[in-house]
């Protein structure tokens, strides 16, 4: 099937979050975090692909939500893939990829890839927990492993995969008038998915601005509504 090519960020916004409730301040917390994955949540992921119904037998993958531990807060870690790559080339995503066959499970796998990706040592990861798995429309099964990242690291990017590393206020993301759900036209009828642009004031440049969107920004919207259950 051949993909359409379009420019996500020129696409129509047709809501924002910004009538949603806030997570509680504490939640985005270490401490908070270990509580929330440490209980017995009732919860329903809530953003989906939809282009992923129908796909039989998607391959098994993993991400990792890295949480880095800094003074002024929690922050995200993600990362520009390069623009080589046959899936999602360009995009912003969080380090991961395919299961291996020597990966013991979600955990092996995203701890792996981020090694692999961007240099970041296994033994300066908290694992938390895990979110429901995200089906993209690409044909992966993707579970979100989730980890509190601790000082020192030093992170390295590999050129072949990864074209920038940078860092988001996570109190940002998971505000949800920082959520923009914009629509497209597609195959005939309309599809909407998860959008958060953040400028990006850290990064060479000016207010260089990073567009969050798709299964990244889906993974967080469900992330949103985990802390907020």
């Amino acid at each position: 099937m051949i993909r359409p090519v379009f420019e996500p960020e020129s696409l129509p916004v047709e809501s924002t979050g910004i009538d949603l409730p806030q997570v509680p301040a504490h939640r985005l917390t270490p401490a908070g975090l270990r509580a929330r994955f440490a209980g017995q949540l009732v919860w329903e992921p809530e953003a989906y692909d939809p282009r992923a119904e129908g796909i039989r037998d998607p391959r098994e993958a993993a991400v990792l939500v890295p949480l880095v531990v800094r003074d002024t807060g929690l922050t995200v870690l993600l990362t520009q893939r390069a623009g080589n790559l046959s899936n999602h080339a360009g995009q912003i995503s969080f380090p991961g990829g395919s299961r291996d066959p020597e990966d013991e499970n979600a955990v092996a796998v995203a701890l792996r890839e981020a090694r692999e990706e961007v240099g970041l040592d296994p033994a300066r990861v908290e694992v938390l927990g895990t979110l429901p798995d995200y089906l993209t429309g690409t044909g992966f099964r993707v579970t979100p492993v989730v980890g509190l990242v601790h000082e020192p690291f030093t992170l390295t990017a590999d050129a072949l995969e990864v074209a920038d590393i940078f860092e988001v206020p996570l109190e940002f993301l998971m505000n949800p008038a920082h959520h923009e759900v914009r629509v497209m036209d597609w195959q005939g009828g309309v599809r909407r998915f998860f959008a958060m642009p953040y400028s990006d004031t850290a990064a060479s440049g000016v207010g260089a601005r990073r567009f969050i969107w798709g299964a990244t920004a889906g993974m967080l919207r469900n992330f949103y509504r985990f802390l907020l259950a």
